[in-house]
């Protein structure tokens, strides 16, 4: 029955997230509302507290800054000056962190030389910081731009890696191709709206495809980032790199998002896993929010909670 009511639920989430009445409560309460469980804050000094604290507890970060989708080229300039700051700043201060960012953040949408620009200033950045950047994986509209810069950074760069959506039919296909860069590749089950004439619409089809790009990943030369909260997915992975040999640190690491499982979060760390956690922050974090709600319905019934607790 979940899985019937998930894409329903899904639009009707993101619908009203169109609502100028919703965002404008939202933008206004949510942060107090609980929408911090998500977002570390809106600055850069909210965020860097919370990343100690995540490092503290042993995970470490992947740093988004909230705001993709931008329209003018100095903007997207300026979140790649803030991508570079960011790196510099984890180096000084001895922080278990790297970032990871949409090419729209970067202008994808005004000019795609202008994102592998930005992008490859990141990354000479991270190398230099001996560190690391991942580009993130947006619509479906997306994936061969975002392929095609990445494959570029390759030719430059060892230090950076890009995501995969289980949900979208081409996924296998786009991983093999990147086989012979030994990729850094994260696993996601995707966030976004999908035609099911290029995406899985049932729930198990997604889970069934997530788990053998992991394994396929795992079985060849590369670093895989399985990022997922699901505790079935989370044993398969256990069960398969036991039964192959394959060290709990060094060839993958899980990865989740602040706010979400941490019980599961935590009891990996203490079984010996790397995890990190995707810890994003930013004046645009509504949009974030609302796919994080539309995600699952136990994040909404958080939220409300959160809401009603504070009338």
């Amino acid at each position: 029955m979940a899985s019937l009511l998930e894409r329903p639920l899904r639009a009707a989430i993101l619908a009203a997230a169109d609502s100028p009445f919703v965002q404008r409560t939202v933008s206004r309460y949510g942060m107090q509302l609980g929408a911090r469980r998500f977002v570390a804050g809106e600055s850069t000094a909210e965020f860097l507290s919370v990343a100690r604290e995540v490092n503290a507890r042993g995970f470490a970060v992947a740093c988004g800054i909230l705001g993709e989708g931008v329209r003018e080229r100095a903007e997207a300039t300026a979140a790649a000056d803030r991508y570079c700051a960011l790196l510099r700043t984890f180096a000084a201060q001895g922080l278990d962190a790297n970032v990871a960012f949409k090419l729209t953040h970067l202008g994808l949408d005004i000019d795609p030389e202008l994102a592998f620009e930005n992008a490859a200033r990141v990354a000479q950045t991270a190398r230099e910081c001996g560190n690391t950047m991942r580009l993130d994986m947006e619509q479906s509209r997306y994936v061969d731009a975002t392929l095609a810069i990445y494959r570029r950074l390759r030719a430059q760069f060892d230090n950076v890696g890009y995501v995969l959506q289980s949900y979208l039919l081409r996924s296998m296909d786009d991983l093999i191709s990147t086989f012979e860069l030994e990729p850094n590749v994260r696993f996601v089950k995707g966030a976004y709206l999908e035609s099911p004439s290029i995406a899985y619409a049932d729930k198990r089809d997604v889970d069934a495809q997530y788990v053998k790009l992991v394994e396929t990943a795992l079985t060849h030369p590369g670093y895989t980032a399985v990022a997922t909260h699901d505790p079935a997915i989370v044993a398969e992975i256990e069960r398969f790199v036991a039964e192959r040999g394959i060290p709990k640190r060094g060839r993958f690491e899980f990865q989740m998002l602040y706010g979400i499982s941490p019980q599961l979060a935590q009891s990996l760390v203490e079984r010996g896993y790397r995890v990190r956690l995707a810890v994003p922050f930013g004046d645009f974090w509504f949009p974030y929010l609302m796919r994080r709600l539309a995600e699952r319905p136990a994040n909404l019934a958080f939220f409300l909670r959160g809401a009603f607790s504070r009338r």
